[in-house]
C-alpha cells in the first residue's frame, strides 16, 4: 500500500494555549477540581513543612520533661492536614485531567472534521488517531503535573529556608550539594521533552501505516503481500524503540545521580546539625527537624516521576497544538439560501495539490468555467485523475479552490453558513458510512427530525426499502455490526442524501457497487421523482452518462467537451474513457 504523508514536525513553542489545557482554561472547564487541586497542593506543602517542626516540639518537650499534650495535638493536626490534602490531590487530579481530556478530544475531533480530507488537512488518519488517543490525555495532565511539581518545589524551598532559620550553616551545607542536583534536573527535562515528542511523532507514523493497511486489507490479501506489508508497518519500530530506550536511559541516569547525591547532602546536613548540637547552638529537637527539612529540600530532586509527567504533558500539548494550528476554511454568515432552484456556477476554478517529496504542486483543476443549469442532471466524465471528484467536492466545500469561486444560485458558497450550505448541497459517496444508532437515524443523519414518512420515501426511491423491511427490526435495526453488501450500503447512502432534500444532489460514483439494471432503475426514479432537482453525477459507466441531460468531459483538469452523451460517443477518445473502466460500456450507446 502506498505510504501516507504525515505531518511529523514538532509544533513550535507558543505563548498561546491552543489546546485549552492551561490553568485559565482548566478553571473555566472544571473549576471544582482545579480549585480543589490548587488548594490541596499548597495545603500538602504546609503540612509537610510543619511536620518536622511539630516533631521537634514533641521531642524538646519530652527532653525537658514538660507536658507533651500540646505538641502532640499539633503533630496530630499536621498529620490530619497532610492526609486530607493527599486525598484531595488524588481525587481532584485525575478528575481534572479527565475533563480536560474530553474537552480537548472534542476540539481535535471538530477541527479534523472541519479540515476534511483536502489539502488543508496534512495529517494522516492514523496520525490523527494517535493525537486523539495519546496526545490529548498527555496534554490534559499538564496542570496536575505542574501543580504537583510546583508543590514539590515550594516544599523544597521551604525546607531550605527552614534549615537557614534553624542555623545558616545548615543551609550552606545543603546548598553545596543542591546546585549539581538542579543541573541534573534541568538536563533531564530538556532531554525528556525532546524524546517524548519524538516518540509520539514516530508512534503517530506507525498508526498511520496501520490505518492505511487496514483500509486496504482486501488488496493486501489478494496480492499476497501480507509479510511485505507487515514489514512496512513495523519499519518505524527501531526508531520508536530508540526513543523509548533513550527516555529510559535519561530517567535512569537522572535517578542514579540523584540517589547518589541525596545521601551526601543529608549526611552533610546531619553532620553540621550534630556539630551545632554539640556546641549547644541548637536543642535536640532541632536536630530531628534538620533531618526532616533536609529530606524535604531534596524532595524536588527526587520528583523524577513528576518531571516525567510534565515532559510527557508538554510533548502531548505540542502535538495537539500542531493539529489545532491548522485553520479550516471559515463558513459564511448567510443563513438563508438565495432565491433559485439550484444553479451551480464554477468560475475560473483552480485546484492544486502538493507533490509528495517535492517542493512543487500538481494541477488537479485548471481554470474551470462551468454552469450547471438549475434542475439539470449533469454527468462528470473523464479518465482517472482528470478531476471529476474534485470538481464535485467543490460544490459543497468538501474541498476549497485555490483560485476562483463556486456559486449556488448566484451566491458564493463560501458566504453560506454551515447549516444553509448543507441544505443547499447534499452528497452520496461510493463507500458511505452509516452514522447513527439505527437505520432510521442513519438515514436522517443529515436532516435531524425528518419524519418517518420522509425517510421511507427516500429509501423507496433509492430501492432500499425492500431489503430494509426484511431486516429483523426494519428501520429500527441497529447499525452497529450490521452486515450489508456494498450495493445495499450504497443505496442507503443515496437515501440519506435524498432525505436532506437539498437543492443540489451530488452523486460521487455513488452507484458503482450496483448492477447496471438497478443503477438504471435508480436513475430513472431520480429522473421522475427529482424533476427540477439539480444533480451532479460523477460517472464511470457509460449507462450513467447516458442517463444525464448532458456530459462534462474532463481531461487532465480541463474541460475537453460538453454535450449529450450520444453526441460525444462518436469520439473514440471519449469511448476509451469507458472501455478502460467499464466492460458493459456498450449499454450506454
Amino acid at each position: 500500500m502506498a505510504g501516507v504523508p504525515i505531518a511529523t514536525q514538532a509544533a513550535a513553542p507558543t505563548r498561546v494555549d491552543r489546546t485549552g489545557t492551561g490553568l485559565r482554561a482548566a478553571l473555566r472547564t472544571a473549576p471544582g477540581p482545579t480549585l480543589t487541586l490548587a488548594l490541596a497542593v499548597p495545603a500538602g506543602s504546609i503540612a509537610a513543612l510543619s511536620l518536622p517542626a511539630a516533631v521537634a516540639g514533641s521531642v524538646d518537650a519530652v527532653v525537658r520533661g514538660d507536658s507533651a499534650s500540646g505538641p502532640t495535638l499539633r503533630l496530630v493536626a499536621v498529620l490530619v492536614l497532610g492526609l486530607l490534602a493527599g486525598l484531595a490531590t488524588e481525587v481532584a487530579g485525575p478528575g481534572l485531567a479527565a475533563e480536560l481530556t474530553a474537552r480537548l478530544r472534542r476540539r481535535l475531533a471538530v477541527r479534523v472534521t472541519d479540515l476534511g480530507t483536502g489539502a488543508r488537512n496534512p495529517f494522516a488518519a492514523g496520525d490523527v488517531t494517535s493525537r486523539l488517543v495519546g496526545a490529548a490525555p498527555d496534554a490534559a495532565g499538564l496542570v496536575p503535573a505542574l501543580l504537583g511539581t510546583l508543590g514539590a518545589l515550594v516544599t523544597s524551598i521551604g525546607g531550605i529556608v527552614a534549615l537557614a532559620l534553624i542555623d545558616p550553616w545548615l543551609a550552606v551545607g545543603f546548598l553545596g550539594g543542591l546546585l549539581p542536583g538542579l543541573l541534573v534536573v534541568r538536563l533531564f527535562m530538556t532531554r525528556a521533552t525532546d524524546l517524548f515528542t519524538r516518540y509520539q511523532v514516530v508512534q503517530g507514523g506507525l498508526a498511520a501505516r496501520l490505518t492505511d493497511a487496514l483500509a486496504g486489507a482486501r488488496t493486501i490479501r489478494a496480492c499476497g503481500t501480507r509479510d511485505r506489508e507487515i514489514a512496512r508497518i513495523l519499519a518505524p519500530l527501531p526508531e520508536l524503540s530508540a526513543a523509548g530506550y533513550g527516555l529510559w536511559r535519561a530517567q535512569r541516569n537522572a535517578v542514579a545521580q540523584v540517589l547518589l547525591l541525596a545521601p551526601m547532602v543529608e549526611l552533610t546536613v546531619l553532620s553540621t546539625a550534630g556539630w551545632l548540637l554539640a556546641e549547644g547552638r541548637i536543642p535536640p529537637g532541632q536536630l530531628v527537624a534538620a533531618a526532616g527539612y533536609a529530606a524535604l529540600g531534596l524532595g524536588f530532586l527526587e520528583q523524577v516521576e513528576a518531571l516525567v509527567g510534565v515532559a510527557h504533558a508538554r510533548a502531548g500539548r505540542a502535538r495537539a497544538a500542531q493539529l489545532l494550528a491548522v485553520e479550516p476554511a471559515a463558513f459564511g454568515t448567510a443563513r438563508t439560501l438565495p432565491p433559485g432552484r439550484g444553479e451551480l456556477t464554477f468560475r475560473q476554478v483552480c485546484v492544486r495539490v502538493p507533490e509528495p517529496g517535492r517542493d512543487a504542486h500538481r494541477v488537479v483543476l485548471d481554470r474551470i468555467d462551468l454552469t450547471v443549469p438549475a434542475g439539470a442532471c449533469v454527468a462528470l466524465v473523464g479518465a482517472s485523475g482528470s478531476g471529476k471528484s474534485t470538481l464535485a467536492a467543490l460544490a459543497g466545500r468538501l474541498r476549497e479552490p485555490d483560485e476562483g469561486e463556486v456559486l449556488l444560485d448566484g451566491l458564493p458558497v463560501s458566504r453560506l453558513a454551515r447549516g444553509e450550505l448543507r441544505r443547499g448541497v447534499a452528497y452520496a459517496f461510493p463507500r458511505p458510512v452509516l452514522v447513527g444508532a439505527d437505520l432510521a437515524g442513519a438515514l436522517a443523519y443529515g436532516r435531524p427530525g425528518a419524519s418517518a414518512q420522509t425517510v421511507t420515501r427516500a429509501a423507496e426511491m433509492a430501492f432500499a426499502d425492500d431489503f430494509v423491511r426484511r431486516l429483523p427490526a426494519g428501520y429500527a435495526t441497529r447499525t452497529e455490526g450490521l452486515a450489508l453488501s456494498g450495493g445495499e450500503v450504497q443505496r442507503l447512502g443515496l437515501a440519506r442524501a435524498l432525505v436532506q432534500d437539498a437543492r443540489v444532489l451530488v452523486l460521487d460514483d455513488a452507484t458503482s457497487g450496483l448492477d447496471t439494471v438497478t443503477e438504471h432503475r435508480i436513475h430513472e426514479a431520480f429522473r421522475t421523482g427529482l424533476a427540477g432537482r439539480t444533480r451532479l453525477v460523477v460517472a464511470h459507466r457509460a449507462a450513467a452518462a447516458a442517463d444525464a441531460d448532458f456530459v462534462v468531459w474532463l481531461d487532465a483538469g480541463r474541460i475537453r467537451a460538453v454535450g449529450p452523451h450520444a453526441d460525444l460517443w462518436s469520439d473514440p477518445a471519449y469511448r476509451t474513457v469507458f472501455t478502460t473502466t467499464d466492460p458493459t460500456s456498450g449499454a450506454g450507446r
